[in-house]
Formats: C-alpha cells, structure tokens, sequence
C-alpha cells in the first residue's frame, strides 16, 4: 500500500494492509460487522491503546478513541474504515490513520491539550453492506429513521437488527445520540480526494467548500420469467432488457443536466440463470448535482425517461428512494480559521459524500483533502503520495494544537 515512512508515521496503512484484500475485484472488501471489518476493529483498538486512547463503542457501533476524559466541547476527528467492494486502500483509512499519528505526535510532544479529543471511526461509511452510505453518522444524528435503519437487509437477507445484535450491539439502542452529539466542539475530517481537483491545483492540500447533493435509488424492473431457449423473442417480457436501455437512459439524462452526475452500480438480477429469461431486475441509481433541485430534477428526468423505455416491452418499474443528502455547505467561520492556521489552502467541492456532511449541519465540521495523483477512488488505482499523505498528518497536528490549545465555547446542538 505504502512504502515505509520515517518515525513510524502512516505504518498504521501497512499494519492493515492485507486485512479485506479482495481477489475477484482487486482491492479490498470491507464490509460493516464482517470478518475484515471486525479484525480493523481490534487493530482500530490495539492502535489507539498503544498510544494511552481509550476506546468505546457507541450505541450505533461507532468507535470513539478519547485522550483525555470524554465531556462536551471535545475536538473529535477521523473517518471510516469499512470500504465499496473492491475498494482502494486510501478511501477512510487515511483518515483514521492520520489522525491517529497526529495525536501520537501530540502526546509524544508533551502537548496539554485544553479540551478532550477523540478519534473516532465511523459504522458503515460506504453503505456497501446495508445500501445507506454514512449509517452510523445518520443514525447517530437522527438523519435517517432508526426503525427503517433496523429493517435494512444485506444481500444475504440479514437485518441491519440481526447483524447488530451479532455484533454486540443492542439492536432496540440504534438511533439518535444525543450525549454523543452533545460532546462534538468540532469535527475535522482527513480524507484522501476523490478527484483531480488537487492535481489539477498541483497543490497537496485543500479544504472542502460544499458536498454535492446526492441520492440513491432502487429501480425494480419486472416482466415474466421464461425459458431462454422455448420462447419466442417476440413473446418475452425481459426485465434484463428493459433494465439495460434504462441504464443507457439514465447515462443520457445525466449528460443533458450540466455538472450532475448519474450512475448504475450495482444490478441484481433474478433468478440469474444463464438459460431462463429474468423475472426481474433490481438496479441502483446513484445521482448527485450541485443543488438539491437540480439533483431532484435530475431524478424526476431519469424516471420520465426510463418509463419512455419501458413503452412496448410488458415490463413495469418501480422507483424507491433509499437515502438522500442534501448539499452540503461548510461554514466559513470554521474553515477559514483551519486554512489560516495552515498558511492558506485552497478550498474545493466534493462530489463525494462524508460523515463530516452529516454533521456538518449540527456540530461545527470542517474538511482536509489529501492529493490524490490517479483522480481515481472507488477503485484500487486509488492513490496518495507518501510526501503528500505526511503533509496530511503534519496539517492535521496543526490544527488540533490549535484548536486544544485554547477553550473555544460552542452553543448546545438544537
């Protein structure tokens, strides 16, 4: 993943190098409450002991790593570890590891920080095992409803109820957090970029301005399963069929919508058999722009176009929301100070989404981007440079002396 860095800093991305690694889709599969999620887990916790943090888990299966006692005004950082299927090595773990050595360079200093602090990662950042992206800040924050999180299933028919309790977690417990809400001072995010903004930049670093608004979607297409090689192709109903001209038809909705972005993932189609015509066909639409009008706009055109498709084929479709962000602006009044502390950044947009957006509109949150030099994420291209990753670390040592160095007051979350 790395190569070896100077004073042991970024060795956490080595130590977990081989854990989720993925031989079908290369990169690695990490998956919430799943064998590699559980060994980061323990890593996540041997870590954070090694360097006098202490752990807990929260009611929504979040790690907090505290120095200090845990008590409100706290300066919090970190990101995810769970990764897509097939994901690259950058995407969450940078964050959890840098933050981990800035607070080991921290106290390795000396350092008497004013206010607790905590590192803390993230369940289910990817939505990749249950389909809702940033599960354990949403329900922590109350941004998604707790008994629709329960009722969530993953490709196995396990209920989000059912692998929490495996875990340990007490299933009924899941939802708003309000004394770990009520703890946030501020909330600071390392993530690696996830395109070329920095490299276009030729810059290292960033702060983020905004998130896009973003959404997914579940197209249900049916028609009539039937046998490949006994029917006509002027008597089928093929859902596989309908299925395909709307995914070209959502490629051609999202090019006629300036800046918006639309995409087809993931396809499931059932039964699955190389010799019977489907029954139907479950496709997942991931779109995003940079208002929330435009991004329901967006939505509202991909649907009139898909029914267009399905005009003459005996298929029906049906169209469900399964989450939804809106756009996220960062405030200034807390970035702003973070980029002077550092010497001036630059700022730019995500396309992406972050937990640091659901917070974003309850505790004060900001952003670091760390250079990504292939543009590429969601994929084992995903790269970061050494030099660039330890300006990360560096940076991010700053702003936590910063901000732990004097008592900043903050209103009670509404």
């Amino acid at each position: 993943m790395t190569a070896t860095v100077a004073h042991g800093m970024l060795a956490g991305l080595d130590e977990i190098d081989a854990v989720g690694r993925d031989s079908r889709a290369g990169g690695y599969s990490r998956h919430l409450w799943q064998p590699a999620d559980f060994e980061l887990r323990s890593w996540f916790v041997e870590r954070a002991t090694r360097i006098g943090l202490a752990v807990e888990t929260d009611r929504n299966g979040n790690l907090w790593a505290w120095w200090g006692r845990p008590g409100p005004n706290a300066v919090v950082t970190g990101s995810h570890l769970d990764s897509v299927p097939g994901g690259g090595a950058f995407d969450g773990p940078l964050g959890v590891v840098s933050a981990l050595d800035a607070v080991a360079a921290l106290t390795a200093d000396g350092f008497r920080a004013s206010r607790p602090l905590a590192v803390v990662v993230f369940a289910e950042e990817e939505g990749s095992r249950f389909g809702v992206a940033c599960l354990g800040s949403r329900l922590m924050t109350g941004a998604i409803d707790a008994d629709r999180a329960r009722g969530l299933t993953d490709a196995g028919g396990i209920t989000l109820a059912e692998a929490a309790s495996a875990a340990g977690i007490e299933a009924a417990r899941l939802g708003v957090d309000r004394e770990a809400l009520d703890r946030i001072g501020l909330f600071v995010e390392l993530h690696v970029e996830q395109g070329r903004g920095l490299v276009d930049l030729g810059r290292p670093l960033a702060l983020a301005s905004s998130i896009l608004a973003h959404g997914r979607w579940r197209l249900t297409f049916t028609g009539e399963g039937n046998h490949a090689g006994a029917t006509a192709m002027s008597d089928r109903r093929d859902p596989v069929l309908a299925a395909a001209r709307a995914i070209v038809a959502v490629n051609d909705a999202a090019v006629a919508s300036d800046g918006a972005r639309a995409t087809v993932g993931r396809i499931s189609v059932v039964p699955g058999a190389t010799n019977a015509i489907a029954s139907s066909v479950v496709a997942w639409l991931d779109a995003r722009a940079a208002t929330d009008a435009a991004t329901r706009a967006l939505v509202a055109d991909v649907a009139e176009r898909v029914e267009e498709c399905l005009v003459g084929s005996g298929c029906a479709v049906t169209i469900s929301e399964e989450s939804w962000s809106g756009v996220v602006e960062f405030d200034p009044g807390v970035s702003t100070p973070l980029a002077t502390t550092l010497g001036g950044l630059p700022s730019l947009a995500s396309g992406a989404g972050h937990d640091a957006g659901i917070l974003a509109g309850l505790v004060p949150s900001a952003m670091l981007f760390v250079r990504n030099p292939t543009g590429v994420s969601h994929s084992p291209a995903e790269f970061a440079e050494t030099a660039d990753c330890l300006a990360g670390v560096t940076a991010l040592e700053r702003v936590l002396r910063s901000v732990l160095a004097v008592p900043v007051p903050r209103e009670t979350v509404p």
